[in-house]
């Protein structure tokens, strides 16, 4: 790929997630490298398992427990910038053809840095790269700078019927 875009995945609808590592594995399967980091997300995630299989596949996790319930903590906080700056430096590299920033847009909403240090980094990567963001809540900054914009709209969702997460379907 001599250019890369910016997709966003947003909305309050299932799949952002989903539909990003469905992007990151047919990238891999056409013999990109891909980066897959996660912000905010600390638990197990079947996608974390996806190292085992797919070599030069890497995911990362820059996240500790759910606060999104609550106010982030200082380590919260910490645990994101230092995403951020490993972020700038895979975006910078070009080592990587698709680096997905899952999670970017929730990571804005609760502050855990700036708007305008994502959109910095976003835009001083590589030529080449192709990047992703998802998340519920995509500020107007990120809209503005994508290429492509999702907007997942739930019309319908068992959680409603009290079905709770379910692994290696939500999570």
């Amino acid at each position: 790929m001599e250019k890369g875009y910016v997709h966003v995945y947003t909305g309050n609808g299932k799949g952002k997630t989903t539909a990003s590592l469905g992007l990151s594995i047919r990238a891999y399967l056409a013999g990109k490298k891909v980066f897959f980091g996660q912000f905010v997300k600390g638990m197990e995630y079947s996608e974390l398992n996806i190292e085992k299989y797919l070599k030069g596949f890497k995911i990362h996790q820059f996240g500790r427990d759910c606060f999104i319930y609550k106010a982030p903590t200082e380590e919260d906080i910490r645990v994101a910038r230092e995403g951020l700056k490993i972020f700038e430096e895979v975006l910078k590299g070009g080592e990587y053809d698709l680096v997905v920033l899952d999670e970017l847009n929730i990571a804005l909403y609760y502050k855990l840095f700036t708007v305008e240090e994502a959109v910095k980094i976003i835009k001083e990567r590589a030529p080449h790269v192709e990047v992703v963001i998802t998340g519920r809540n995509a500020p107007k900054e990120i809209l503005e700078l994508a290429d492509l914009v999702t907007e997942m709209k739930e019309v319908k969702h068992y959680y409603n019927n009290g079905v709770m997460a379910r692994k290696g379907i939500e999570f």
